[in-house]
């Protein structure tokens, strides 16, 4: 039971009789457990060594002694601490030899520089384990999922908070599914880096810029893998394939928009008073970002919980403070005055 800890099948018998005993000396021990009295000794002294006995002298001056047990949880559980770290690096030893062998296969075999994966569960299981492993996570998200729904991705704000650096870029038409202006927001806060763009040519995420996930086929488009309606994904390891993806993802990153958001995630004071001159607030900001992203007004009130016509009020506010006659100057001079920034 204590092999976990480091503890052999003598040495147990041995500290659980001491437990029930709660003292004796190594003569007691082998009489009653059937052992020689020198491997009684061993095992007490290998015990000792342990932290798992303690010595009790009998008297002060003779060399006779007695063992006594130390408690099972102080003495048992840096052993159990040790056998866990003992674990975890060997772990990552195990993870960091497979890397080693799959990158060998992979100049050997060009074959095994993309793989096809099929299936939900299968897709999900490997964008969790790439996201666990990562320090930074790059996503070019799509409107319409393939395997998991922006609002299932828990564990992204898990990450966060441990360091993971996310960048993301969001289509406009996803930004208008409801529920997500609050969902991207959330993200924000906890520290992703968004941004907006009209359309994007590919669903991908990218982890430390040493592999990416693309979807392939949504599923139920027949073929050979789409037959049974599953979707399936590429897994694009280390090559001149995957620094295109990345070099994709950064010319996006460059044209896309800054997302903004208030503390509170929300457009905070839209009866606010107008300050001709001043730099913007901060739900000026977040408005000004969606408008820029394409986000259609209709769209921005209902994610918002406004009306639309309170919308278009605010956006008219910002085109008289920007001296701008259409709402396409009103981008060009919030850029121009560094709003979004």
């Amino acid at each position: 039971m204590l092999e976990a800890a480091g503890i052999g099948e003598g040495e147990e018998r041995v500290y659980r009789f001491l437990v029930g005993m709660r003292e004796a000396d190594a003569a007691v021990i082998a009489e009653q457990l059937g052992l020689e009295v020198a491997q009684a000794h061993r095992l007490l002294a290998s015990l000792h060594d342990k932290g798992l006995v303690g010595r009790v002298a009998v008297s002060p001056a003779g060399g006779a002694v007695r063992y006594v047990p130390v408690a099972p949880d102080a003495a048992l559980r840096p052993l159990l601490l040790r056998g866990h770290e003992a674990l975890e690096s060997a772990r990552r030893g195990v993870e960091q030899l497979t890397e080693e062998y799959r990158a060998a296969g992979r100049r050997h075999d060009a074959g095994q520089l993309v793989e096809v994966i099929t299936g939900v569960s299968v897709i999900r299981q490997r964008l969790r384990h790439m996201a666990y492993g990562a320090r930074e996570m790059r996503w070019l998200c799509k409107a319409g999922h393939v395997a998991m729904p922006a609002a299932e991705n828990d564990e992204e704000w898990e990450l966060l908070a441990r360091g993971v650096r996310y960048e993301a870029i969001y289509e406009r038409a996803l930004l208008e599914e409801p529920g997500m202006v609050d969902n991207v927001a959330r993200s924000i806060r906890a520290g992703e880096q968004a941004r907006a763009t009209g359309t994007l040519p590919v669903r991908m995420v990218i982890a430390d810029g040493s592999i990416a996930i693309c979807p392939l086929m949504h599923g139920g488009s027949g073929g050979a893998r789409g037959s049974l309606g599953e979707p399936t994904a590429a897994v694009v390891h280390g090559s001149s394939l995957l620094d295109a993806l990345i070099a994709l993802f950064e010319s996006q990153w460059a044209a896309a928009s800054p997302l903004h958001v208030t503390d509170s995630g929300e457009l905070a004071d839209f009866g606010g008073s107008q300050r001709p001159g001043a730099n913007v607030a901060d739900d000026e900001r977040y408005l000004l970002s969606l408008v820029v992203a394409g986000v259609a007004d209709k769209a921005i009130a209902s994610q918002l919980r406004v009306s639309q016509r309170t919308v278009q009020r605010r956006i008219q506010v910002l085109m008289q403070r920007a001296g701008a006659a259409t709402r396409t100057q009103l981008v060009w001079q919030a850029a121009r005055r560094g709003w979004l920034s």
